[in-house]
């Protein structure tokens, strides 16, 4: 069964992107098979994964507007994941989308074609509430939402819900949200563990324990074209990363019986001795 994840959030600067790369190359260290989509016009994913954005022959636009295949416009990486690639090409969708019929649908029905090739769809969604977020949010099952422990991301934050939760009542009955991913986050910040309590308090086990520490490392991963795990190994944030893959994993193996987690690697050995992962039952405290 393939899990396509769309993974937003209306507000930018949240680690969304960062989260779509370091996520997808987190995933195929697990032995899944991984194809990340790019839908931001920036094309910040894209460029994160290895691949010149500006000399793209096609590009998710193509492939929105009916003028290539799917197949055709995927790019193999040396990260062990699949991208179908974005540039600023993008921008122009949203006009010519509204001249194509069920152009919600566009991604949901190309994406149809090649998805038994792949464990997991993550889709990198633009920060806005616009038609590729729109064809994002059908094509997919699932809504990952990465968020600062911050008060206005906390206000941002329940907009989304609804904004979701009305979708999935008109256009994807199959569609929620199966993850709060807290991001660069710092515990030195009295807010943010305050924040943090909050989400816990209101949306329990669907806030993930695994929290993405603020970490230079993933900061400075993009500028080279490689996700942390490649870029600085060590660093806490490629280890917060591949404990986050191993947390997806286990609540996908629990639902549906069908992934296989490999036996845990030294990486997040080393990740669960350094604390970052809090055990709890039920809820995190």
């Amino acid at each position: 069964m393939t899990h396509i994840i769309a993974i937003t959030n209306q507000k930018g600067g949240v680690g969304k992107t960062t989260t779509c790369v370091n996520l997808a190359a987190s995933l195929a260290q697990f032995n899944c098979r991984v194809l990340l989509v790019d839908l931001d016009p920036q094309g910040n994913a894209t460029m994160g994964s290895g691949i010149d954005k500006y000399n793209l022959l096609y590009s998710v636009y193509h492939v929105l507007i009916n003028q290539k295949s799917i197949a055709d416009t995927i790019v193999k990486t040396e990260i062990d994941y699949d991208v179908l690639p974005a540039n600023s090409d993008v921008n122009a969708a949203e006009v010519k989308l509204n001249n194509i019929e069920e152009k919600e649908s566009q991604l949901k029905v190309a994406l149809k074609t090649i998805k038994r090739r792949y464990d997991y769809i993550l889709i990198d969604c633009p920060p806005a509430l616009n038609m590729l977020t729109i064809n994002a949010l059908v094509a997919a099952d699932n809504v990952l939402i990465p968020m600062q422990c911050e008060y206005y991301a906390l206000e941002g934050l329940s907009a989304l819900v609804n904004t979701i939760n009305q979708l999935s009542k008109k256009i994807n009955a199959k569609l929620h949200i199966r993850g709060i991913l807290r991001t660069l986050y710092d515990p030195r910040v009295s807010l943010a563990k305050e924040v943090s309590k909050q989400l816990l308090h209101h949306f329990g086990n669907t806030v993930y324990r695994t929290i993405i520490p603020r970490n230079i490392k993933l900061a400075e991963a993009p500028s080279h074209g490689l996700p942390a795990h490649i870029y600085a190994k060590k660093s806490r944030g490629a280890l917060s990363y591949l404990a986050l893959a191993r947390e997806i994993i286990r609540r996908e193996r629990l639902l549906t019986r069908e992934v296989k987690i490999k036996k845990p690697i030294k990486q997040i050995a080393k990740y669960n001795k350094a604390g970052l992962i809090k055990k709890r039952k039920g809820v995190e405290s």
